[in-house]
């Protein structure tokens, strides 16, 4: 696969492939003390949308996508939840690898259920995979993730932390021993994992990770207090990481409606504005 065609892959930047984010994802089962995850049409931040689709509707979504921006070659499923906590993504990539067999499938994950998940991700032909990895010590992860739910029994503490990462390191291995393209998403977040982000990168390329993505930390919620890193902080720590793993230094923090091609096009309100939207914000 050529990476330089999958704009959230490709760690330069490539003015002339598209992608789109489908937000089929209604679920999330972690709890990130930073986490803004809602329905909105004005709010730019990840985990955000204007409108959350069914998997039919994801369909309709895509075609209207590729009319408006025919240079689309990635179809993914990044929020505004976590992929993998309810069937709605992988429904939804099924039905467009059976009506788009030539776009890239792609998913975004915090990789709890990602072993499990495994086989229905091969037969929708997801070959780019993205995990959110925040931390490998759960006394760091604590700082950041309050637990995590399991069979809806929500487990918190670093006992809540050691299953996330257990089951990262599990899910990431089985995607890497099933030749997928691996890039681990890590939030940069002053005084609580910043020091630790390296070790990140040198334990997930030992999982079989490829590229190593440093998201500053965008303050909010529980972390509102924690001062976003510097460009000479963010340069420091992607030099120590690039030690261990590529570090792709252009993500632009898509919502989880983008559509277009990334810092020249987004035709997200465009397409919802057809469908209609729902105005409202919620956390967790």
């Amino acid at each position: 696969m050529d990476l330089k065609s999958h704009p959230c892959f490709s760690t330069q930047c490539q003015p002339t492939s598209g992608r789109i984010h489908l937000p089929v994802a209604p679920r999330c089962n972690i709890f990130c003390r930073f986490c803004a995850r809602g329905i909105s049409k004005s709010l730019d931040l990840p985990g955000v949308t204007q409108k959350i689709v069914s998997p039919d509707e994801a369909l309709s979504v895509m075609d209207l996508a590729i009319s408006l921006c025919p240079e689309i070659r990635v179809a993914g499923v990044a929020g505004p939840g976590d992929p993998l906590a309810g069937p709605e993504s992988l429904d939804t990539l099924e039905l467009i690898k059976s009506h788009y067999p030539q776009i890239i499938a792609c998913l975004s994950t915090n990789g709890l259920n990602l072993e499990a998940s495994m086989e229905r991700l091969l037969l929708a032909g997801v070959g780019t995979l993205t995990v959110t990895v925040n931390a490998i010590d759960p006394l760091i992860l604590a700082k950041i993730n309050r637990g995590v739910l399991v069979n809806n029994n929500f487990i918190g503490g670093t006992s809540g932390q050691e299953i996330l990462i257990e089951a990262q390191e599990r899910g990431i291995k089985l995607a890497h021993k099933n030749s997928m393209i691996i890039k681990i998403n890590s939030v940069l977040i002053p005084g609580i994992n910043d020091k630790h982000i390296p070790t990140i990168a040198r334990i997930a390329k030992e999982w079989g990770a490829d590229i190593l993505n440093i998201i500053p930390l965008i303050p909010a919620y529980e972390l509102s207090h924690i001062k976003a890193p510097t460009k000479e902080e963010y340069a420091s720590v992607a030099e120590k990481a690039l030690k261990y793993l590529k570090v792709k230094m252009n993500c632009r923090r898509c919502r989880a409606d983008a559509c277009g091609i990334p810092g020249v096009s987004d035709y997200a309100k465009d397409i919802y504005g057809a469908l209609g939207h729902e105005e409202t914000f919620s956390h967790g």
